[in-house]
């Protein structure tokens, strides 16, 4: 069986041969057959095989996710990312979530860390919404403020202890705009998906290409898991001066 548990959703690739034998798993009470990703906000085409709707609350790392499978994506592979970025946030800091979808790491970052505020930016409107959700889900209204819009447009600047860019596709058009959110001493996270011989090359260039005479230093470099044949989705952790 190819799929994954999302709240009490299986989500599966293929359709198996008997879909009431699935139902004995832990926690599974529907199921879902996933199709194909359409348009550039990653929206999947699914089919209810049991059940009567598509939205669930998915729980990790002591987190809620309010979400729709049938409107959002969600990446079983970014679990150990959203764990380890929750670990590293300093008290009192300032964040930017560039492209901060239902809050996959808004809210573990406000639920395990003791940020001063987090600005988590969304342009999907139902993305937005379930962001708004689980914000109050997690009890985060006081730390989490969620702005509506392209991040390049309605970020404020030059107020970021960290910047965070957990999307991957064209990531790096807004490597620009994360430069100016981040103020002096402040660290990236910049995701991207890149082929194996150039997973550690390109991104830390984009970033110090994109700086503008800003003074870069590559903190870490991290594979986050192999996005498909010879591409990597890979984060780079980088200060900048």
């Amino acid at each position: 069986m190819k799929g994954k548990v999302i709240g009490d959703i299986l989500v599966l690739k293929n359709e198996p041969e008997d879909l009431q034998e699935l139902l004995d798993l832990p926690e599974v009470k529907r199921i879902v057959k996933l199709g194909r990703i359409n348009g550039p906000k990653r929206e999947p085409d699914v089919q209810i095989l049991i059940g009567d709707n598509t939205e669930t609350i998915h729980r990790e790392n002591h987190c809620f996710f309010k979400l729709d499978v049938a409107k959002i994506m969600w990446s079983k592979g970014n679990t150990t990312e959203r764990q380890r970025i929750a670990k590293i946030v300093k008290d009192g800091e300032t964040i930017v979530d560039m492209f901060a979808g239902i809050g996959y790491f808004s809210i573990p970052m406000a639920v395990h860390s003791n940020p001063k505020k987090i600005y988590s930016i969304e342009i999907n409107p139902v993305s937005y919404g379930y962001l708004k959700e689980n914000i109050v889900l997690n009890k985060a209204e006081e730390v989490i403020e969620p702005i509506f819009g392209d991040c390049r447009e309605v970020a404020p600047k030059g107020i970021a202890d960290r910047v965070h860019m957990g999307y991957i596709g064209n990531t790096h058009e807004y490597l620009d705009a994360a430069i100016e959110i981040v103020k002096p001493g402040g660290i990236i996270h910049y995701h991207e998906s890149v082929p194996d011989l150039l997973k550690f090359e390109r991104p830390p260039q984009r970033i110090i290409d994109a700086a503008n005479g800003r003074e870069v230093e590559i903190l870490k470099k991290r594979i986050i898991k192999k996005y498909s044949p010879g591409i990597y989705h890979v984060v780079i952790d980088a200060k900048i001066n």
